[in-house]
C-alpha cells in the first residue's frame, strides 16, 4: 500500500512539474503576438516601456512584501540592478517594441529566442566558458536560422523588413550581455525575484524621463483598447512566467525547468498563428527547427539551463538571474 501510494504520489508530482512548464513556456511565449497587438495602433515604445516598468514594479514589490523578501542595497547589489534593469528590461523591450510593427510575431519570437546562440561565443572570448564542438555545433545552427529567415523567399513582409530583424536581435544581445554579468560578476547573495524587482524599479527611473520627454506617455485616464489590455496581459504574464520558473528550478532542477526554452518558441509561433492569423512558409519551418535544435545543442548538460526571452538564468552557463522579452 505505502509503495502504491508513493509511486501515485511521484506521478502526480511529476504531471503538476509538467503542466506548470506548459503554463510557463505558453505564457511566456503568448507575450510575443501581445506585443505586436500594443503596437498595433502607434503606442512609442518608451510609452509602452513605462506602463511594463511600472506594473513590474509593483507586482514584484508586492510579491516580494508578501513573501517576506528584502532586495538588499550594498553596491554590488545596485549594480547588479542597474544591469538587469538596463539589459534585461528597458533596452530589449525597446528594441522589441521598434521591431514588433515591421515583422511578423512568429519571426520576431524565433530571433528573440537567440540568447544562448549569442551568449556562448562572448563567454568563451571572456574565458566564462570552454569551446565544445556540441555547443559550437549549436551556435552554428542559430546562426544559420537567422540567415534562412534574412534570405529570399522567407516570411517577411517585404525586403526592407530585413532591417528590423537586425533591430529586434539587440533584445537576444542585452540578454546575453545581462546574463553574462550576473554570470561573471553578479552577486549570489541576491534572490533572483529580489534581483528583478530591483531592476524593475530601475527601468522605471529610467523608462519615466523617457516616455514624458519625448512625448510617448500614454495616460491610462483614456478609454483603453485591445493595445493598452495587451500591455498590462503581457507584464503581468512575464512576472508569473518568471516566478513560476524560479518556483519549478526549484521544484524539478534545472535540467527539467530548462526545456521550457523549447515551449517559448514554440508557444510564440503557436500563439502569433492562432491570434495574429498569421501563416508562415517551409523556409520559416525550417528556419525555426534549426533554431530548437541549436538550442538543444548549445544549452548545458549539468548546470542550469537558459530559458530564452524575457527570463533568463546565466545566459552563458545556467546560473544567476534575469527575465524574458
Amino acid at each position: 500500500m505505502s509503495i502504491a501510494f508513493a509511486t501515485g504520489a511521484l506521478r502526480n508530482a511529476a504531471l503538476v512539474s509538467v503542466l506548470a512548464l506548459l503554463a510557463i513556456g505558453l505564457a511566456w511565449g503568448l507575450t510575443t503576438p501581445l506585443a505586436k497587438i500594443a503596437v498595433s495602433t502607434g503606442h512609442g515604445p518608451f510609452g509602452l516601456l513605462l506602463w511594463v516598468a511600472a506594473i513590474d514594479t509593483f507586482l514584484l514589490w508586492a510579491f516580494c512584501a508578501a513573501t517576506g523578501r528584502r532586495p538588499g542595497y550594498s553596491g554590488a547589489h545596485l549594480r547588479l540592478y542597474a544591469v538587469v534593469g538596463l539589459c534585461g528590461m528597458v533596452m530589449p523591450q525597446v528594441a522589441t517594441y521598434v521591431a514588433a510593427p515591421h515583422l511578423p510575431g512568429g519571426v520576431l519570437a524565433l530571433v528573440v529566442s537567440m540568447v544562448p546562440m549569442l551568449a556562448l561565443p562572448m563567454a568563451l572570448l571572456l574565458g566564462l566558458e570552454r569551446l565544445r564542438a556540441r555547443r559550437a555545433l549549436g551556435v552554428l545552427l542559430g546562426a544559420g536560422a537567422v540567415a534562412v529567415i534574412l534570405g529570399p523567399d522567407t516570411s517577411l513582409p517585404d525586403r526592407a523588413a530585413a532591417l528590423f530583424v537586425l533591430v529586434a536581435a539587440m533584445a537576444p544581445l542585452c540578454y546575453a550581455l545581462e546574463g553574462l554579468y550576473v554570470e561573471g560578476w553578479g552577486t549570489r547573495a541576491s534572490d533572483p525575484v529580489e534581483t528583478l524587482a530591483g531592476a524593475a524599479g530601475v527601468a522605471l527611473i529610467v523608462a519615466l524621463p523617457l516616455a514624458y520627454l519625448s512625448g510617448q506617455a500614454i495616460s491610462p485616464l483614456a478609454p483603453w483598447g485591445a493595445p493598452e489590455r495587451a500591455i498590462v496581459l503581457s507584464a503581468c504574464l512575464s512576472v508569473f512566467a518568471y516566478t513560476g520558473y524560479v518556483w519549478l528550478l526549484r521544484r524539478a532542477g534545472a535540467v527539467f525547468a530548462g526545456q521550457v526554452a523549447y515551449i517559448v518558441t514554440a508557444g510564440g509561433v503557436l500563439w502569433s498563428m492562432v491570434l495574429l492569423g498569421e501563416r508562415f512558409g517551409p523556409w520559416f519551418w525550417a528556419a525555426l527547427a534549426a533554431l530548437l535544435a541549436g538550442i538543444f545543442l548549445v544549452q548545458p548538460r549539468s548546470e542550469a539551463a537558459t530559458p530564452p526571452g524575457r527570463a533568463r538564468a546565466s545566459a552563458a552557463s545556467g546560473g544567476g538571474e534575469g527575465r524574458a522579452p
